[in-house]
């Protein structure tokens, strides 16, 4: 189980020209299927005039897609796809919009040329290693405190939030691949409540 994987934190721009015909690459973070879907209603607005918004992305490992948007079978949309596979990106949405410059590239011009734009597009993106976690609520008595701190220690938790009410309360980001084992510890601390959030958001 991966406790990380990488994507984009700030989209980049690419630009590609072949015999008058323009492809210009625009790649996005996104999470879900309806960002997607609101990033390229954003680009169609934005390059109406475009002849085609061709795209691909990966949102996971089972959710991915590739779209021609009326170009031949498999000229646009995989490779560009291809490119975000190549840099092992995940949550990335890359759509390139041609202009028709009026002279056909055949499909191994095509092929090229939104690979190309799609390629340049990643390389002017900032790309990140994002750590995946798991969310958990704590809550718990003063009297414990030590046991709680020796366990958020150990497991390395990253303490998103933390209140020192009545009783005390966190909210604590744990490694996914830790997951088992830490609500195995968790447990064994008396008078300790927790919780986990990420079930619940799936």
């Amino acid at each position: 189980m991966k406790d990380y994987f990488y994507t984009i934190s700030k989209g980049g721009e690419g630009f590609y020209k072949e015999k008058g015909s323009k492809f210009i690459g625009l790649a996005f973070r996104v999470r879900n299927e309806e960002e997607v879907k609101e990033r390229l209603e954003e680009v169609k607005k934005q390059y109406h005039d475009g002849r085609h918004h061709c795209y691909a992305y990966i949102l996971s490992e089972d959710k991915l897609r590739a779209n021609d948007d009326g170009e031949p079978n498999h000229s646009a949309g995989d490779p560009i796809l291809g490119q975000i596979k190549s840099k092992n990106l995940t949550e990335v949405l890359i759509v390139v919009v041609r202009y028709f410059g009026g002279t056909k590239l055949g499909v191994p011009g095509l092929i090229n040329a939104y690979k190309t734009a799609a390629f340049e597009a990643l390389e002017a993106s900032n790309l990140i290693e994002v750590t995946i976690e798991e969310i958990y609520e704590i809550e718990y008595g003063y009297e414990i405190t030590n046991e709680v701190m020796r366990l958020i220690s150990d497991f390395e938790a990253d303490i998103k939030n933390q209140e020192f009410t009545e009783n005390c309360t966190a909210t604590l980001g744990i490694k996914q691949s830790l997951k088992d084992k830490f609500e195995e510890e968790a447990g064994k601390i008396e008078g300790l409540i927790f919780k986990n959030h990420s079930d619940e958001q799936e």
